[in-house]
């Protein structure tokens, strides 16, 4: 038995999406898988169970990538394909079930909407998948000694969600100062490769016998296991920040110009701030552009986030 999975390009919408794959995993537990994805997301399903083969998808100009997936996969039969990207591909290969996501202006949360898709009685939370490997890779990125880490993911894939780096690293002194929540813990900076340049900020202003910078060092897996390692993570809305939630590990997710309501970090575990301007407050400035890098993030003040953090840390210590 084997099934198709189409999922995101981005690394934010494939990690909510792999709830689905979970959700699959217990259905069809003898299923083969074919996961099809964007480059920036093959780390997420590296080590997924049951997985037969990974497909990466280069974008290439009028579609073509998609005539390069139905090569791969036509003369499969399929028990299932699910489509989450509204290709339709779907239609043209042998299956008995088809499942296909075309969008949504629906303010419910992701998690939620792709649930439908399969039309789930309950939410399919997030999971990030991990080895033995990235297990052990993790664990000797830094040695155990008794003090916590705090998880720091102060990059995003648009600048106008970019929360500045000096107010990472204020936040972070704070919190780990002799009477923090989490007082002389190491700081660890994760970002992707090539965000070297947006973590400096932050980077820079964290004492160098407490900082930790993996930024663009780790494969996603490897990152996942890390961060399960750390007592918290604190990040701007991104795919790190939903990789960290599927992770498992306490996550404040920072949010301005995107709606939390529908990217927020998802689980029990998480929590979000967002900027004293509404999403609508922001998209509604005279100067507002989608297109510029500027920081639309600036009303979020350390004050306001630090509260937050010891909120969720003390509801956590109460549970």
């Amino acid at each position: 038995m084997r099934i198709l999975f189409i999922t995101a390009n981005r690394l934010g919408d494939a990690v909510l999406s792999t709830g689905l794959l979970s959700a699959l995993l217990r259905q069809y537990p003898k299923a083969r898988f074919t996961v099809a994805c964007g480059p920036v997301a093959a780390g997420v399903f590296a080590a997924m169970p049951n997985l037969e083969r990974l497909i990466v998808m280069e974008k290439k100009p009028w579609g073509r990538h998609w005539w390069e997936l139905w090569k791969q996969v036509a003369l499969t039969r399929w028990k299932l394909i699910v489509d989450l990207r509204g290709s339709g591909i779907g239609q043209l290969l042998m299956a008995r079930r088809r499942r296909t996501f075309y969008g949504s202006g629906s303010r419910l949360h992701k998690v939620i909407v792709l649930s439908q898709v399969l039309s789930l009685k309950e939410p399919a939370a997030p999971t990030m998948w991990t080895g033995p490997a990235h297990e052990r890779a993790a664990a000797e990125l830094w040695s155990d000694d008794g003090r916590p880490v705090l998880a720091l993911g102060p990059t995003a894939n648009w600048g106008g969600k970019i929360w500045p780096g000096e107010r990472f690293a204020a936040l972070a002194a704070r919190l780990t100062a002799p009477d923090g929540i989490l007082p002389q813990a190491r700081i660890a900076v994760f970002g992707g490769p090539g965000e070297e340049g947006l973590a400096k900020a932050a980077l820079d202003l964290i004492p160098p016998e407490r900082r930790l910078d993996f930024v663009g060092q780790l494969d996603l897996a490897t990152t996942a296991a890390a961060l399960r390692r750390c007592a918290m993570f604190i990040g701007n809305d991104s795919g790190l920040m939903h990789l960290a939630a599927a992770s498992g590990v306490p996550t404040l997710g920072l949010f301005g110009p995107s709606r939390d309501q529908v990217y927020g970090p998802w689980g029990e575990k998480t929590a979000i701030v967002r900027t004293d301007l509404s999403y609508d407050e922001i998209v509604a400035l005279p100067e507002y552009d989608y297109r510029k890098q500027h920081t639309y993030m600036t009303s979020l003040s350390v004050d306001k986030a630090q509260h937050a953090a010891e909120e969720l840390w003390r509801y956590l210590q109460n549970e």
